[in-house]
C-alpha cells in the first residue's frame, strides 16, 4: 500500500499566491494549519505555505494519540486546552475526524515504571485529569486475553485518538473555510527583509509581502532557520509504524509499553510500533549540537539506531545545502513530502511483542507500513518563541512526536504570540534562548 498522502497525490490546496498578507505559515502540518485556522478567526490574512502536500509528512504518520498522560508539565494545559477543542471539531467534521475518547494506558513490565507513573499522577491530579494507576487485575479485565507479565498500569480514560491522514487535511478545510489561503507545491525560500524586520518571503511562485512569518516546518525547520541566521538545535529521528489487518477487539483506546504501541482503528485493525526505539540519521546538525543532546542521550541510547548518513536531499544529509539565493531551487523543492523507509526489522519485533502479550490475536499480518521523520529537541519540548533579532519572525516547531495530540490547542497559543495577545499559558519553558542562556536542559518526562 502506498502511503495516502504522498509526492504523487494531486494537490487539493491551490489557491493563487497573493501579492500580500498580514501573515505567511510555513509548513503545512497541524501545527501551521491550526496556526492559520486561529489566525484567520482572528481576522487576519493569512496565507500557509506548504513545499509540498498538507500533512504529507509526520502529521500524518503518527500514531494518531490525542494524550494528555505523561506529557512534559508545562505543554500539559496546552493539552488540556487541545483537548477541549478536539471535541468541538469532533461536532464539526463528524465521524470522519475519526475523533474517539477510549483512553490511553501506559503498561508496566517494572516496578520503576510503576513509580514512574505513580510520580506522574501527583501532577494530573494537580490539573484536574481523571488519571487513576491500574492494577494487574485491572490490566486484565480491561485488555481482553492480556498474558504479558504487566504488573500495572496508568490509565486517563478522557484521553483520545483520531485518524491523522484524514484529519489534519479536514483541518485544513476548516482553516480555509474561516478564510485562510493554502498553497501546496510552494515552498518558501527565504525571507525577505528590509531594516532588520520582515517585509515579505521569497517563494518557488513569487514574493509575497507581509510582517510576520510563523516557521512550523517540522523536520525542515532548523534548515530553514539557518539559512537566516537563526540557530534552533534541532534534529530529526525517524519512527516506524504499521497498520494490521482486520483483528478482534481486544481494547479500544491506545496502549503502549516500551516494546510496543497498538491503538484501534476504525477500519477495524490495530495502528502499531515500537514503544520506545527509533532510528537516527548522522549528520552535519548531529555533531553541531550533540552537546545539547548528552542529557537525552543518557535516558535513549539504548533505544536509538544509528545510522552512518541520511538518504540524498533529507534535512541534515551531508550534501545538503545550508546556504541558497531567493531566486533559485532551495533544498525544500528537492524532496516534496519525506517519505523514509520504516525500520521492518523493528516492526517484526514489534508484531513479536504483540503476539506475545496477545496470543489470542497472534502475530498480526501487516496490510501497511510506513515511517515519519520527527522533529525533537534536546529537552523533547517545542520552541514557540518570537525571534528577537529578526522582528516579525516567529518559531513554532521542535514537536517532538507530540504535535498531533496538541495541535489544535497550540495553534491557538501561537496565533495569539504572533497577534500580540496575552497568552494564557506560560511559554518560559519553550523559550528560544533557553539554548544560549546558560540554562540547564532538563528533558521533559519520558512517559
Amino acid at each position: 500500500m502506498q502511503f495516502p498522502i504522498s509526492e504523487a497525490s494531486k494537490p487539493r490546496f491551490t489557491s493563487a499566491l497573493p501579492a500580500a498578507c498580514d501573515v505567511v505559515v510555513l509548513g503545512g502540518g497541524v501545527i501551521g494549519v491550526m496556526t492559520a485556522w486561529h489566525l484567520a478567526e482572528r481576522g487576519m490574512k493569512v496565507v500557509l505555505c506548504e513545499k509540498g502536500r498538507i500533512a504529507g509528512e509526520q502529521s500524518s504518520r503518527n500514531w494518531g494519540w490525542i494524550r494528555q498522560q505523561g506529557r512534559d508539565l508545562d505543554e500539559l494545559p496546552i493539552m488540556v486546552e487541545s483537548l477541549r477543542i478536539w471535541k468541538s471539531l469532533a461536532q464539526e467534521f463528524g465521524a470522519g475526524l475519526g475523533f474517539r475518547q477510549e483512553g490511553v494506558m501506559y503498561l508496566a513490565r517494572t516496578d520503576a515504571e510503576m513509580q514512574g507513573f505513580a510520580d506522574w499522577l501527583v501532577h494530573a491530579r494537580a490539573h484536574g485529569l481523571d488519571t487513576v494507576m491500574q492494577s494487574p487485575g485491572q490490566v486484565k479485565a480491561t485488555i481482553t486475553g492480556a498474558e504479558a507479565p504487566w504488573i500495572g498500569g496508568l490509565l486517563t480514560p478522557s484521553d483520545a485518538r483520531a485518524e491523522p491522514w484524514s484529519a489534519v487535511p479536514m483541518l485544513a478545510e476548516g482553516a480555509v473555510a474561516r478564510g485562510a489561503t493554502l498553497i501546496e507545491d510552494c515552498a518558501v525560500r527565504r525571507l525577505d527583509r528590509a531594516g532588520g524586520r520582515i517585509t515579505g518571503v521569497y517563494t518557488e511562485k513569487g514574493r509575497i509581502a507581509c510582517d510576520q512569518v510563523v516557521v512550523a516546518g517540522g523536520a525542515w525547520s532548523s534548515l530553514f532557520l539557518r539559512a537566516e541566521g537563526v540557530v534552533i538545535p534541532q534534529l530529526a529521528v525517524l519512527a516506524s509504524v504499521a497498520a494490521t489487518e482486520s483483528l478482534p477487539e481486544v481494547y479500544a483506546g491506545n496502549a503502549a509499553d516500551d516494546r510496543f504501541a497498538f491503538r484501534r482503528r476504525l477500519d477495524g485493525g490495530y495502528t502499531i510500533a515500537p514503544g520506545a526505539s527509533h532510528d537516527f540519521f548522522i549528520g552535519p546538525d548531529a555533531f553541531r549540537h550533540m552537546l545539547s543532546y548528552i542529557p537525552v542521550l543518557k535516558k535513549d541510547f539504548r533505544s536509538t539506531v544509528f545510522r552512518p548518513a541520511a538518504p540524498k536531499h533529507y534535512p541534515d544529509a551531508w550534501g545538503t545545502p545550508r546556504k541558497w539565493q531567493a531566486d533559485l531551487v532551495s533544498p525544500f523543492e528537492q524532496i516534496r513530502v519525506l517519505n523514509p523507509s520504516p525500520n521492518m526489522k523493528a516492526l517484526s519485533d514489534v508484531q513479536d511483542s504483540f503476539a506475545n502479550a496477545l496470543p489470542e490475536l497472534g502475530r498480526p499480518k501487516l496490510k501497511a507500513a510506513w515511517a515519519g521523520m520527527i522533529d525533537t529537541m534536546p529537552d523533547v519540548v517545542p520552541v514557540i518563541d518570537r525571534v528577537a533579532a529578526i522582528p516579525g519572525l516567529v518559531i513554532a516547531t521542535g514537536m517532538s512526536g507530540h504535535g498531533f495530540g496538541i495541535g489544535p490547542g497550540m495553534g491557538r497559543v501561537v496565533a495569539d504570540l504572533v497577534a500580540g495577545n496575552t497568552e494564557t499559558h506560560d511559554l518560559t519553558r519553550f523559550r528560544l534562548s533557553r539554548f544560549s542562556d546558560g540554562s540547564r536542559i532538563a528533558p521533559g518526562p519520558s512517559l
